[in-house]
Formats: structure tokens, sequence, C-alpha cells
């Protein structure tokens, strides 16, 4: 058995709290989320208080929340990695991935254009058509007072 399955095992004997507390950190944040919800669930004082005690005791906003470092994910990218071949890599293939995203949205705006284009042109000859279907009025005559 490893030294994390069997701590809740080595808690202060006779205290069922620590015991249940061991067992439930050896589980990870799940096991004390489903508690919580269980809780919640038999009798909501019980709920409740799970939670204050996972607020107080910080599991509830553990490690996986936050970098152990403090660094930021999005930031981590543009730092030298220490190998020069990898950082050349790097930056060409990323300066490739920008000049790719640059044509592609030139590549949408043309088509934007020529789709913007076809429907003015259909608008046009759709016009210029009933334009040439409609009843001529050339006598003259103009609509009649009464």
């Amino acid at each position: 058995m490893t030294s994390a399955a069997t701590d809740w095992t080595r808690a202060r004997p006779g205290h069922w709290f620590s015991r249940a507390e061991a067992w439930l950190d050896s589980q990870g944040k799940g096991a004390w989320i489903a508690a919580m919800v269980l809780g919640f669930i038999l009798f909501w004082p019980l709920g409740l208080a799970l939670l204050a005690y996972m607020i107080w005791s910080k599991r509830l906003f553990g490690d996986s929340c936050r970098n152990e470092n403090g660094a930021r994910a999005g930031l981590d990218a543009m730092t030298p990695s220490g190998n020069s071949a990898f950082d050349a890599y790097k930056a060409d293939t990323l300066r490739r991935l920008e000049e790719e995203q640059k044509s592609f949205h030139e590549f949408l705006q043309r088509l934007r254009e020529a789709r913007d284009k076809a429907e003015f042109d259909q608008f046009m000859e759709e016009r210029a058509r009933a334009a040439r279907t409609a009843p001529d009025d050339t006598d003259g005559a103009g609509p009649r007072d009464l």
C-alpha cells in the first residue's frame, strides 16, 4: 500500500472525524464535493457545515485551481526553455502560424466581398428583369382624377 492510501488509517485512533478527514483527503477533491452534496441531500445543515469547513480549510480551492509558481499559463509560451534549437523551432512555428492566420483572414475578407458582389449583381439583374417586364406607361395617361 502507498503511504497516501494508508494515512487515513494512521489518523488519531478513536477520532472518527480525523479518520474521515484523512480518508477524504486521500480520495481527492471530488470526494469532498460528493460528501458535501450528500450532506445537503441528507440534512442541509450538515452540507452547509461541510461547505464552510472546505472553504475555511482551503480544501475547496486547492492546488488544482492555481499554478504552484503563480505564473499564468498564457504567458508561458513566450518564455525561453533554455534549449536554443527548440526555441528557434518554436519561434519559427509561431511566425508561420501568424502568417497563416493573416492569410486566412485575408481569404475570408475576399470571400465576403465576392459573396456581397454576387448578391448585389443578382439584385441588379432581378431589378433589370422587373423593369423589362413591367407594362409600358408611354401614352402619357396618368392616374385619372375622379
